[in-house]
């Protein structure tokens, strides 16, 4: 069971924080929310806070991976992570001494951007974290209805693709895209989450991978700056 912290509800609506104590407080809340400590918690978009590259968002994240790191310590969770939609600021805000999540979630999937890709790939390596530390989330971009699985046909990326369906082909490629162990979804709809389950013994085609990812790579570097 996991859990995120980092927004706070105030009379003006939702705020970012990284302030140490009230991350403590959140965790200490949401085992009370839970009714049992949770497994992992996710530090939520800490970019959202930490938008300039100076030793003052160094210092604020490396004292909210503390904050975590002593809750984890003294049993109020298993263990603690980070979740990051745009990993892009944090690479270059990691200190060696600071403290190492256990987990980082990024998005992955096919309609993720090179520039994610290649910001989530440098935090890991930042953070000396392994592929099976590295988790993926909004596989679909949003929806498993969106048009352009109508337009593309992701079984390309599947070595024997008879029998998957698009929805299939597009989970299972997240796992390569960046490379993570885990890809978290939405539990609502148990049909869905049977199929996308199924989804999983599906054989990706690690050379069309490749060539993707060469491809991405490709259209950044003739993209005006």
């Amino acid at each position: 069971m996991s859990t995120k912290v980092g927004y706070f509800w105030t009379p003006h609506g939702a705020e970012h924080s990284l302030d140490a104590p009230r991350l403590r407080n959140a965790v200490e809340q949401a085992a009370r929310d839970l009714g049992k400590e949770p497994d992992l918690v996710f530090l939520h978009n800490p970019e959202h806070s930490l938008r300039d590259p100076d030793r003052r968002a160094r210092d604020a994240l490396a004292h909210a991976c503390a904050a975590l790191e002593e809750a984890t310590a003294k049993g109020m969770c298993g263990a603690w992570g980070v979740a990051s939609w745009d990993p892009s600021p944090l690479s270059g805000l990691v200190d060696s001494g600071a403290p190492r999540p256990s987990v980082l979630m990024v998005r992955a999937g096919l309609l993720v951007g090179v520039r994610t890709l290649v910001a989530a790939d440098a935090l890991a390596v930042a953070w000396d974290l392994h592929d099976n530390m590295l988790w993926g989330m909004s596989p679909f971009g949003g929806s498993t209805n969106a048009s352009v699985w109508d337009r593309v046909d992701p079984r390309i990326f599947l070595r024997d693709s008879d029998g998957a369906s698009r929805v299939q082909a597009v989970f299972r490629a997240s796992y390569h895209v960046p490379q993570v162990r885990a890809v978290a979804v939405g539990t609502d709809e148990p049909a869905h989450l049977s199929e996308l389950v199924s989804a999983l013994a599906c054989e990706v085609d690690e050379r069309a991978i490749r060539e993707y990812r060469k491809l991405l790579s490709s259209r950044q570097l003739v993209q005006p700056a």
